[in-house]
């Protein structure tokens, strides 16, 4: 399939054949829920703990004779019937994180690539270049209508097109290495430069 690329200030730059098996695919919505549930869990940090019971501070001494009372039989101030105590079977430090594999991650940025094209949300560019100033920069992403856009360039980023993109609102970018089903969802706008293009290509054949 062909589409139009465009440069940053809107004039054509000719075209580009884009691969069906990465954007001409129909989206199913389970593979992507899959591969975002794997890349948000991963992101968890896990770090909630609650102390139990021996891990409280307080005394160990008995808190009353064992008989003869009329109350239930107790020897610590630390269990976790008592305020204060510790909890029985709280939150531990662990990881969220589960395995999906590498060639369902793969399909998954796929679904994804060819989500945004069924959308009409992707945009190819010819490359992504600036003089490194963020004026002139916001005045091009806003006369292309770009409000929450993603762009994603080839190996490596040019540093003064992220230097200007870095204090403009909703405008991210990314290395392809970088590109990511939920960063892609997240956005309105998907930008691909022609560099980008073929790196996807030759990482996700």
């Amino acid at each position: 399939m062909k589409l139009d690329v465009i440069k940053l200030d809107g004039k054509k730059a000719g075209s580009v054949d884009l691969d069906e098996a990465l954007f001409g695919l129909e989206p199913r919505a389970d593979i992507l829920h899959r591969v975002v549930r794997w890349q948000r869990n991963n992101a968890q940090a896990g770090t909630h703990k609650v102390k139990t019971r021996s891990e409280v501070d307080y005394s160990t001494k008995k808190i009353y004779r064992q008989k003869g009372t009329g109350g239930a039989r107790h020897g610590a101030r630390s269990a976790p019937i008592f305020r204060g105590g510790g909890v029985y079977k709280g939150p531990k430090v662990r990881s969220h994180g589960h395995e999906l594999t590498k060639k369902f991650r793969k399909l998954g940025l796929c679904h994804a690539l060819s989500a945004k094209m069924k959308a009409g949300e992707l945009v190819i560019i010819d490359e992504a270049s600036s003089e490194g100033k963020t004026a002139a920069l916001a005045k091009q992403v806003a006369n292309l209508g770009w409000k929450r856009a993603l762009v994603i360039d080839g190996a490596s980023v040019d540093e003064n097109f992220a230097q200007a993109a870095r204090n403009i609102d909703g405008l991210d970018i990314l290395p392809t290495m970088g590109a990511n089903v939920y960063d892609i969802l997240k956005r309105d706008t998907l930008v691909i430069t022609k560099a980008g293009v073929e790196a996807l290509e030759a990482r996700l054949k």
